[in-house]
């Protein structure tokens, strides 16, 4: 398929498509629209970043009923931050279709809004499952309109404890709807789904980089003697860069990060799900154009991302799958370039990282961070620079009021210079101390320690914090539950949570040492 004008979609999305910029669809958009738009159901296998949301919001927009003013397309998403994301690019690409209404329902959110966009009429209902589950429940979420289901992320759905979820919500739509299933693997579970709910299905996988790019020079640093947001500072600020992309798991990290990497006079902006579309294209504009050194992101605000000048991924956090890895570094050493990929790794996650190298197909070896003097230097040659320039100019009356200080007041010039740089530079000391090579030994307080939200406690654990939470076999706890109610709520990967322990009236979990920092 050579542009998006030869898929049968109607004027009003091409527009829509035309104005994001995009004149070919990606191989997954282009293996599933005709087949969505002949009313077909179908499995796409594909990973975040290849275009799968345009691949079914443009085609079902373009099947919407213009007479029906209730849910005909309902999208089950696994994280908050994702059905925002998705249900956002819905609404972009349906700008032009005034009878294409989308609402967004999930967790952690209150239920007005949500009960107002349902009864305005939303065409289009983006949700995570816990929720759309309680408006089925209320019967707020009608479904006797609904042409279509689209389960977006299966597998992460699975990952989280959600396929019991799933299961339900399933029973209780039409029998007659239209199915698309999204995975970027296809395990046992969700490929019984498949078997079980879709009706001679599909099957689209469009050819995907199984291995890292061999331009690409992989390493890793295990942390220790700092935190993740204080060692990406040292790494950006001692390693030779261009454009330097973020990845942070949660967007509450992307903020920490980028607010950290400004008060070191690193130019650095967030690209997350909370920021509005034109907001985040103006931002990708900045650091495409230059006019930014540091994106910090999230997986999902980062996807379609393509930025040639991307010298270096850092990874504060490293993502929950080793596809995401690849797809994460394959954003530098394009197009013959070379590029470096740096990870920040907790010792736990060593297995995993063994993982990604055999995935990968490439060693990742193990870094120091940027030693002190590295770049106390640079922040020297920067500084000396900024002065230097200054020199070149008409100083003026500065020039002439500081020819009097000297002479009025005796000051020693060499003084006088170092009181000037320190009004320019601020109280804040301008070089940085070494960090310590080995870290030091987090100390349990005496007793428990109250955790994160109510009814948690936490101690310290062999393998890192282990959290005692209220829940347990007579309240029906399953170790799937808690892990989805954790990775959901934390934003942690499968691979960051322990062991589990399920008592009667409570049960336990193990947790990263450092979750306070991530």
């Amino acid at each position: 398929m050579s542009a998006f004008d030869e898929l049968d979609l109607p004027p009003a999305l091409l527009s829509a498509i035309a104005a994001r910029g995009y004149t070919e669809p990606t191989p997954i958009q282009a293996g599933i629209i005709p087949h969505v738009l002949a009313g077909r159901d179908v499995i796409g296998q594909a990973q975040t970043g290849t275009g799968k949301t345009a691949a079914f919001a443009l085609p079902l927009l373009a099947r919407l009923d213009p007479a029906v003013a209730a849910p005909q397309v309902l999208i089950l998403a696994p994280t908050r931050e994702l059905a925002g994301q998705v249900a956002e690019t819905c609404s972009a690409y349906a700008g032009g279709l005034p009878h294409a209404k989308v609402a967004t329902i999930y967790g952690g959110a209150g239920y007005r809004d949500q009960l107002r966009a349902l009864r305005q009429g939303a065409t289009v209902v983006v949700g995570t499952p816990g929720r759309v589950m309680d408006h089925l429940r209320r019967g707020t979420l009608e479904t006797g309109s609904l042409r279509c289901l689209v389960l977006d992320e299966a597998d992460e759905m699975l990952r989280m404890g959600f396929i019991e979820d799933v299961e339900w919500i399933l029973e209780q739509l039409p029998r007659d709807r239209q199915m698309a299933l999204f995975s970027a693997t296809m395990p046992g579970p969700i490929r019984s789904i498949a078997k079980r709910h879709l009706d001679d299905p599909i099957a689209v996988r469009p050819a995907s980089p199984s291995t890292a790019a061999t331009t690409v020079d992989q390493r890793c640093w295990f942390m220790r003697g700092c935190d993740k947001t204080e060692a990406v500072a040292r790494m950006i600020e001692g390693e030779e860069t261009d454009g330097v992309l973020v990845f942070t798991r949660t967007k509450a990290a992307t903020t920490e990060v980028a607010t950290a990497l400004v008060a070191r006079g690193i130019q650095a902006e967030v690209l997350n799900g909370d920021m509005p579309q034109e907001r985040r294209e103006a931002v990708v504009a900045r650091f495409r154009a230059g006019g930014l050194d540091v994106l910090v992101a999230t997986d999902v605000a980062a996807r379609g991302l393509d930025v040639p000048r991307i010298s270096h991924v850092i990874n504060r956090d490293l993502p929950g799958d080793p596809e995401t890895y690849i797809h994460r570094i394959g954003r530098t050493g394009r197009a013959g370039r070379s590029g470096a990929a740096i990870s920040c790794v907790h010792p736990r996650e060593r297995g995993f990282l063994r993982t990604i190298e055999r995935r990968s197909g490439q060693p990742i070896a193990e870094m120091e961070l940027p030693s002190a003097a590295t770049i106390n230097r640079r922040r020297g040659e920067r500084f000396a620079a900024r002065v230097l320039a200054q020199a070149d100019g008409d100083l003026g009356q500065f020039e002439q009021l500081a020819a009097s200080l000297i002479a009025e007041h005796g000051l020693d010039p060499v003084r006088a210079v170092a009181a000037m740089a320190r009004l320019i530079h601020g109280s804040d000391e301008l070089f940085v101390d070494e960090v310590p090579r080995t870290r030091e030994p987090r100390r349990p307080a005496a007793g428990k320690r109250e955790g994160r939200g109510d009814g948690a406690r936490r101690q310290l654990d062999r393998s890192g914090l282990r959290f005692r939470l209220d829940v347990g076999h007579v309240h029906g706890a399953r170790p799937g539950m808690i892990v989805g109610a954790i990775a959901n709520e934390l934003g942690l990967p499968g691979h960051a949570i322990g062991a589990i322990r399920i008592h009667d009236a409570y049960a336990t979990v193990v947790l990263p040492e450092d979750l306070d920092r991530q």
